[in-house]
C-alpha cells in the first residue's frame, strides 16, 4: 500500500449500478493530506495542541520531537538494544516479519491472524490461555514466508492464533506507541477533573484524555497507528463477549499493555508505581477505540483552510449572505404579489356580487306590471352612463366626433393648404408659409375649444394676412 492510497482513494466507475450508491467522503481528508505533503507543519500544529492539554517540560517535549536521546526508566534506550536493532535490521533483510521493524508488509501478513479472531471472540480465555507451541511454530514460519495460510481448514486453534499475535507485538523493536510516547501517556493518565474552587480531584477527566490520545495517535508512525487501530477495534470486540470469553477490558489490558506501552528490556521493578497508571491507560484505550483515531475538530478545520484558504470561507460567506438576500427578497415579491391578487379577487368578486344584484333588481323591474312607476325606474337604469342595463348585450361605445370648425382659419387649413401642410411641418428653418400656418392653427384650436365649452357662439373675425403672392388665388377661393 503506497502512502498516496493512505490519504485517499477516488475511484471514477462508469457502472451505472454503482452511481446511486452513497458516496463516502473521509472526513479526515485534508487533515490525512497535510500530514503526507507537509509533516512538518502537521506535526507542529499537533505537538501545538499537545502541550495545551498536557505539561510537558523542555525535555520532555524535545523527547516526543525526536530531537534529543531518550531517557526511559530501568536505562532503556536505543544504546542498550543495540544488538537488537542489528537482528532486527538482518531480519528485515530476510523479508522476516518476527523481530523485523513494523512495515505495512507485516501488518498484511499479521492481519489474518486478526481476521480470523474476529471470528472466534467466544472462546473462554482468549488472549490468555496459551496455544500449542508446535502448533505456533509451524503458523510462524508460513507468515514468515509469506505465505497465505488456510485458517479455516482446522488445523489451528484459536489461542495458537492468538497467542502467536501477542508475540508477534513482543518481538518488535519498539513498543506499538513507540518511545518517543511514553513518557506523553504517563501524563495524560494524570488528567484529572477540577472541582469549582479549581481544586484537582481524583476523578479522571475522559473528554480530556481522550482529546490527547487522538493528537497523539496522529503523530505516529503510519505503520504503527494502522496496526494499533486494527489492534483496539479486536479487543475492544472482544470485550464487548466477555460474557462468554470472560476477558473483560482490563483483563486484556494487562495481556497487552507490555506489547504496545511498556519500553523494551523493562522489568516490572523498573516502572513500580507507572504500572498501574500504564494498564489503566491500556483498558481506556480498549474501551473508547472507536473514538481515538478521529482527528480533533479544530485539528480538521484548520487542515481544511491550510489548503483551501480563508477566500474560500469569505466566499461561503458572501454566498449565504446573497442566499439569504435573494430568499428574502423572494418572500417579500411572493406576498405582494399574493397581496395584489387577492385585493383583485376581492374586487372581482365584489363587482360580481353587485352585477348580480343589479340583474336581480332589473328582473324585478321588468317583470312588474305596466305603469309609470315602471317605466320611471327603467328610465333610471338607463340614465346612469356608468352603468349597463343588466341582461343586456354591452353597447359599442360611441365614439366622439371631432367638431368641425367652420371658421376662416379652418377653412384655409383644410382647403388651401391641404397636405402642403405636413411637408413644411418637416422643413427645420421656417418659412413664411410655416409662420402663416402656426398662427392658423392657434387660431382653429382656439375656436375648436370655445365651441367645446358650450360657450354662446362667437363671430371670429378673419384677420387680413400676408400671403405670398401664389397663394393669392386660394385665398380667393
Amino acid at each position: 500500500m503506497t502512502s498516496c492510497d493512505a490519504i485517499c482513494n477516488f475511484v471514477i466507475c462508469n457502472d451505472s449500478s454503482l452511481r446511486s450508491q452513497p458516496v463516502i467522503f473521509n472526513p479526515d481528508f485534508f487533515v490525512e493530506k497535510l500530514r503526507h505533503e507537509k509533516p512538518e507543519v502537521f506535526t507542529e500544529l499537533v505537538v501545538s495542541n499537545i502541550t495545551r492539554l498536557i505539561d510537558l517540560p523542555g525535555t520532555e517535549l524535545a523527547q516526543l520531537m525526536g530531537e534529543v536521546d531518550l531517557k526511559l526508566p530501568g536505562g532503556a534506550g536505543p544504546a542498550s538494544g543495540f544488538f537488537r536493532s542489528l537482528m532486527s535490521l538482518k531480519r528485515k533483510e530476510k523479508e522476516v516479519i518476527f523481530g523485523s521493524p513494523l512495515t505495512e508488509e507485516g501488518i498484511a501478513q499479521i492481519y489474518q491472524l486478526i481476521e480470523y479472531l474476529h471470528k472466534n471472540l467466544r472462546v473462554e480465555g482468549l488472549f490468555r490461555v496459551p496455544g500449542n507451541s508446535v502448533r505456533q511454530q509451524i503458523l510462524r514460519d508460513a507468515l514468515n514466508n509469506g505465505t497465505d495460510i488456510d485458517l479455516e481448514s482446522g488445523e489451528f486453534h484459536s489461542n495458537d492464533v492468538a497467542t502467536l499475535l501477542k508475540m508477534f507485538l513482543g518481538e518488535l523493536p519498539e513498543p506499538l506507541l513507540t518511545h518517543k510516547h511514553f513518557h506523553v501517556h504517563l501524563k495524560i493518565a494524570d488528567l484529572m477533573q477540577f472541582d469549582d474552587k479549581g481544586n484537582k480531584t481524583n476523578v479522571p477527566d475522559k473528554e480530556r484524555q481522550i482529546e490527547a490520545l487522538q493528537l497523539l495517535f496522529l503523530i505516529l508512525p503510519p505503520p504503527n497507528r494502522n496496526l494499533l487501530k486494527l489492534l483496539l477495534d479486536l479487543l475492544y470486540q472482544t470485550a464487548k463477549k466477555q460474557d462468554k470469553n470472560k476477558m473483560s477490558a482490563y483483563n486484556l489490558a494487562l495481556m497487552f499493555a507490555p506489547h504496545v506501552l511498556w519500553p523494551k528490556n523493562v522489568t516490572a521493578n523498573d516502572l513500580q508505581e507507572n504500572i498501574t497508571k500504564l494498564n489503566n491507560g491500556m483498558a481506556f484505550m480498549i474501551k473508547h477505540s472507536q473514538k481515538l483515531f478521529k482527528a480533533p475538530a479544530y485539528i480538521r478545520e484548520c487542515a481544511r483552510l491550510h489548503y483551501l484558504g480563508s477566500r474560500t470561507q469569505a466566499s461561503k460567506d458572501d454566498l449565504d449572505l446573497t442566499a439569504s438576500c435573494h430568499t428574502r427578497s423572494f418572500q417579500l415579491a411572493r406576498s405582494q404579489k399574493r397581496n395584489r391578487v387577492d385585493s383583485c379577487s376581492q374586487q372581482e368578486e365584489t363587482q360580481q356580487r353587485t352585477e348580480e344584484a343589479l340583474r336581480e333588481l332589473f328582473q324585478h323591474v321588468h317583470n312588474m306590471p305596466e305603469s309609470a312607476k315602471k317605466k320611471q325606474l327603467i328610465k333610471q337604469f338607463n340614465k346612469h352612463s356608468g352603468t349597463q342595463t343588466p341582461g343586456r348585450e354591452p353597447a359599442t361605445p360611441r365614439v366622439q366626433k371631432r367638431v368641425r370648425s367652420r371658421s376662416f382659419s379652418g377653412l384655409i387649413k383644410r382647403k388651401v393648404l391641404g397636405n402642403q401642410m405636413m411637408s413644411e411641418k418637416k422643413n427645420e428653418c421656417p418659412t413664411p408659409e410655416s409662420v402663416a400656418f402656426g398662427e392658423l392653427k392657434r387660431a382653429s384650436k382656439e375656436n375648436m375649444n370655445l365651441l367645446f365649452s358650450g360657450s354662446p357662439a362667437v363671430m371670429v373675425t378673419p384677420t387680413r394676412l400676408k400671403l405670398p403672392e401664389g397663394k393669392k388665388e386660394g385665398k380667393k377661393a
